[in-house]
């Protein structure tokens, strides 16, 4: 059986299924050091039919006798490539598509300290794509996958450009007064979050234990209780303008990294913390606020947050010792209303279906891939191949999802 049948046959089975409903809730408590996942964008419609695309995403032509962008494909697609690890084509499944994805390595500056450094593939969407830049530090990308925010290094820095992912070209920077470390955009991307830093939160330091347990006294980790954050900015995309706040917040409640990021309705930020409530909400003066009613139950470490329609929120990890499963609640109550396969939800496809992180059965759990799982079924479509070696392991690579 090849790819293409596989896919397929996979698809079969899971529209056969019916959906059941588990009863109870059990709430998972957030470790000290589990960091914060790439911000995902998710999309606002529903497939309705399913198709299946795989290999290379060449643009055809549309009614102007003009390419059709990767991003213009048919949202009802799935395309998959589960023989690619990194992936060298694009990977989509409804409203969303992974737009870039980096690898990281810590590079070493002195015997005790490094540099946490990202190297990204960001789509191009001419020819379906990713292609490697190391132009960047860090980076988000929009809704839509026209345009990237962008972090030159040396972070941190006082201008962020705006990058048309059409033409690679910088249209725009906004230069600030107080350096900024991480972007984000607004979920119609109109706004952007900027968080703001006295020290580059990428510095780690020499670990003196086996922190990745090969052996060897060779690791690099960041110092946690030790932020550098010094609060943010809300900037209008087409204007450039917007206000500083100040926000510091208890060292021991950050990562050295915790960068803000926008509410589901993008009326507020939010910054996640490692202890209870595990987020704080602000408005765009820096205050503190209350949970919006719908997001009371969400986890800035669970990337997919709420469904398209709000009616849904992605929970944690449900599954066993030698199993994966993610919890799927009710965002106003916290309820779990279906158990999912995946072993971490990255980004809704539409109201149903879900990309998540997932491993074979008994698997080691770093050894994982990217699929599509669907609320009510237990099959999983396989959308790229496996990733080796530990966590933190250099080469390992993350998805950056946008709305496509």
């Amino acid at each position: 059986m090849n790819v293409d049948e596989l896919v397929r046959d996979t698809l079969r089975e899971t529209a056969a299924d019916t959906v059941s409903v588990p009863a109870g809730f059990t709430d998972r408590v957030l470790a000290v050091r589990r960091r914060r996942r790439t911000r995902t964008l998710a999309g606002a419609a529903v497939a309705t039919v399913f198709a299946v695309a795989v290999g290379v995403a060449v643009p055809v032509l549309n009614g102007r006798d003009e390419p059709r962008l990767a991003s213009q494909m048919n949202r009802s697609d799935i395309i998959a490539h589960p023989d690619q690890t990194p992936p060298r084509d694009l990977i989509a499944a409804g409203d969303v598509a992974m737009a870039a994805y980096f690898t990281s390595a810590t590079v070493e500056e002195t015997p005790d300290r490094g540099l946490y450094l990202r190297t990204y593939r960001l789509l191009d969407q001419k020819t379906g794509k990713y292609v490697k830049t190391t132009k960047w530090s860090f980076l988000d990308v929009a809704p839509g996958m026209r345009t990237a925010a962008v972090l030159e290094k040396g972070l941190p820095t006082k201008r962020i450009g705006l990058l048309n992912l059409l033409t690679g070209e910088v249209e725009r920077w906004i230069t600030v007064d107080r350096a900024v470390a991480g972007v984000s955009f607004s979920p119609d991307g109109g706004k952007l979050v900027a968080t703001t830093y006295s020290k580059n939160p990428d510095l780690r330091y020499r670990a003196d234990y086996d922190s990745d347990g090969d052996g060897k006294k060779n690791d690099w980790e960041a110092r946690f209780g030790q932020s550098e954050r010094t609060g943010f900015y809300v900037l209008d995309v087409d204007s450039g303008d917007g206000s500083w706040s100040r926000v510091t917040g208890n060292e021991e409640d950050l990562n050295v990294r915790q960068d803000f990021a926008f509410s589901a309705d993008g009326k507020l930020v939010y910054s996640g913390l490692t202890s209870e409530p595990h987020m704080q909400y602000y408005d765009f003066e820096g205050k503190e606020v209350d949970k919006p009613a719908n997001e009371k139950y969400l986890h800035w470490f669970v990337d997919a947050g709420l469904s398209p329609n709000g009616k849904l929120a992605a929970g944690d990890f449900a599954g066993g010792a030698r199993t994966t499963a993610s919890a799927i609640n009710d965002p106003y109550t916290g309820e779990r209303l279906f158990t999912i396969p995946g072993q971490q939800l990255l980004a809704w496809a539409d109201n149903k279906r879900l990309i998540a992180w997932d491993i074979t059965p008994g698997a080691n759990e770093f050894h994982n891939r990217l699929v599509l799982v669907t609320i009510g079924n237990k099959k999983t479509v396989p959308l790229s191949g496996f990733r080796q070696g530990n966590d933190g392991a250099a080469g390992r690579w993350e998805p950056i999802f946008a709305e496509r």
